[in-house]
């Protein structure tokens, strides 16, 4: 049976700004106190796992344990179809320059030269939600939004590949929608609409 979600508190397991900002703003109807593992010192888990799911369970149980409250980790990526697929899980680090600063400008750059003589512009982001309590338990919801590559990068909303990517039935990039639109079709809705379908209720 799914546990449901029965507290007033959740970690986010994430250090990136962005992401954390989405997550709670997908939050924002139910009545939880929101802080990320960034805000908490806790250290980022290293991603060994070999899918989106692995990871995310690797780091909601580490913020979860390092609380010892309920956390909820994100693991997502972006897929370009003429890469196979690639980056993938490795998304953020793809983006990682010698430095080991994350520079999505440049990645998004690579990524275009990379593809730009493919036939295919398919490309696709991937999110992984888990859902970790101090005790190890876990579960875990996935959701995927198909679309096609965009060059030049349009729109300096979202963050990551947001700017090179338009979702199937738009003639926006994520980066130039609102944030509500987005929020209503991405693929960390689409898992979080099954995350909170089964784990979560409504703020009274």
């Amino acid at each position: 049976m799914t546990r449901k979600f029965d507290d007033s508190r959740l970690v986010i397991a994430s250090h990136n700004a962005g992401k954390v900002r989405e997550i709670a703003d997908l939050l924002s109807p139910f009545a939880v106190s929101v802080q990320s593992a960034g805000d908490l010192g806790l250290p980022e888990p290293e991603e060994t796992g070999a899918t989106f799911a692995e990871n995310a369970i690797l780091k909601a149980r580490a913020s979860a344990e390092g609380s010892g409250q309920v956390a909820l980790a994100d693991d997502s990526g972006f897929s370009v179809a003429a890469l196979g697929g690639a980056p993938g899980i490795h998304a953020a680090r793809f983006a990682e320059r010698a430095d080991g600063v994350r520079d999505f400008d440049w990645a998004m750059e690579q990524l275009h030269e990379a593809s730009a003589e493919a036939a295919d512009d398919q490309a696709w982001f991937t999110c992984a939600l888990a859902l970790a309590w101090p005790d190890g338990h876990v579960e875990v919801f996935e959701g995927r939004v198909e679309g096609t590559l965009a060059w030049p990068p349009r729109g300096d909303r979202g963050f990551g590949y947001d700017p090179i990517f338009v979702p199937r039935g738009s003639t926006q990039t994520f980066a130039e929608m609102e944030p509500d639109a987005k929020h209503a079709i991405s693929h960390r809705a689409i898992a979080f609409a099954a995350l909170i379908d089964a784990c979560f209720k409504p703020a009274e």
